[in-house]
């Protein structure tokens, strides 16, 4: 009984799936919170050139 149990309890490939994941979606939070940053700043610049024209 316990050897049909251990492939099971040996296999890692759904906890390696979800690290990746994990990884996936901290990289797209990261990138997303970066973007919004340089938008704002890119903004700013914009409107002051717009003014000094």
């Amino acid at each position: 009984m316990f050897a049909s149990l251990r492939p099971l309890v040996t296999n890692e490939d759904g906890a390696t799936a979800i690290e990746y994941g994990l990884i996936a979606a901290l990289i797209a939070v990261a990138a997303i919170s970066a973007f919004q940053l340089v938008g704002v700043n890119l903004s700013s610049v914009f409107h002051n050139v717009a003014s000094k024209l």
